[in-house]
């Protein structure tokens, strides 16, 4: 490859995204969605996707992402965009059926075999997915950008949105954490082949568990995380839900190639946008180091499901994340009566 994918964006992956003050602050005069009561998801608890009823059988799933590229390799970052894309329809309870792509690519300075391989990563992915990408858009744009449309279906009672957790509910998060930081230290040159592993193995391992955790009454709610950290999607549940999270520190599922460089206070911006967008709204016992504090915050792209769980449901959850290759997938936590924040000890 002639050029670096990441020396073409100013930011790359989940790390891309609107710090979720500002974001807030955008949205904040759209028309209220009330008008259409067949939309049984819209914009008002920032869900993972929009949900349409159909018929008394199904409901259609539909979301959109796309990013600037996170790594160099070109067939990589198309997988990586695309499982991105794709577990928002997981992380509803649906099953995909159908993508578009999107794709932005300066094409005066990237090689057209370049963005060839971009598009074969996206389409390699979709077809682990067994879906088709149908079609999509394309312009020349200043930086490379790739990513997809999805779409879902969902039987309406199997619909898990991110508002509908209980009090007492057990959390289990099902990849681990440090993604963003992997991504950073490989911009930076620190990054060796093991740790470059574990990036692309995590972020391209499609929340298929998704499809199946639906089915389970006991799963009250579900959402990835992906670009506001562990702690905004998680505050995400908590106000949809108005509980409050307590998360034990230790117990969170890390991508071991991530620590060192997290001790460092290596990791992308977002940590620090994110810290500052919802910090007000996270209580840090004394004993938990900066460094955990920050990988809690930090920008995962295609990261794992959060789900909000009944404790009798647990070992069914647990049984399932590890059947499907979710090895690292733990308990994190559980969620209580209370004001809409996370406590972390």
């Amino acid at each position: 490859m002639s050029t670096k994918l990441t020396s073409l964006s100013h930011g790359g992956g989940c790390g891309c995204k609107i710090a979720p003050a500002v974001l807030s602050e955008m949205l904040a005069k759209l028309p209220s969605a009330a008008m259409f009561p067949k939309l049984l998801v819209g914009t008002e608890t920032s869900d993972d996707a929009a949900v349409y009823w159909l018929n008394d059988e199904q409901a259609l799933v539909a979301t959109t992402d796309f990013f600037m590229p996170i790594v160099d390799d070109a067939f990589d970052f198309g997988r990586i965009a695309a499982t991105n894309a794709i577990s928002d329809i997981y992380a509803m309870g649906g099953t995909p059926i159908m993508a578009l792509a999107i794709v932005g690519m300066p094409v005066n300075i990237l090689p057209i075999e370049d963005i060839q391989q971009i598009l074969a990563g996206g389409a390699a992915v979709c077809s682990d997915a067994g879906i088709p990408i149908a079609g999509g858009h394309s312009i020349d744009a200043p930086e490379p950008v790739y990513g997809l449309v999805a779409m879902g279906l969902v039987h309406p009672k199997q619909l898990k949105k991110n508002s509908d957790a209980k009090a007492g509910d057990v959390l289990i998060l099902g990849k681990p954490l440090g993604i963003g930081i992997l991504g950073t230290a490989m911009k930076k040159g620190l990054l060796d082949e093991a740790g470059y592993q574990q990036l692309i193995d995590t972020t391209t391992q499609l929340n298929k568990v998704g499809s199946d955790l639906a089915k389970l009454a006991g799963v009250h709610a579900l959402t990835d995380v992906t670009g506001f950290g562990l702690l905004g999607h998680l505050l995400e549940v908590c106000r949809g839900a108005k509980l409050t999270a307590s998360v034990v520190a230790n117990d969170l599922p890390l991508l071991s190639a991530a620590v060192g460089f997290a001790r460092q206070g290596i990791g992308p911006g977002a940590i620090e946008r994110n810290l500052a967008s919802f910090g007000q709204h996270v209580d840090f016992a004394g004993q938990v180091p900066d460094w955990q504090q920050r990988i809690m915050a930090d920008a995962q792209t295609s990261g794992g499901l959060l789900v909000a769980c009944s404790a009798e449901t647990v070992d069914e959850v647990m049984a399932l994340f590890k059947a499907q290759g979710f090895a690292q997938a733990a308990v994190i936590g559980q969620l209580a009566e209370g004001e809409p924040r996370v406590l972390v000890a």
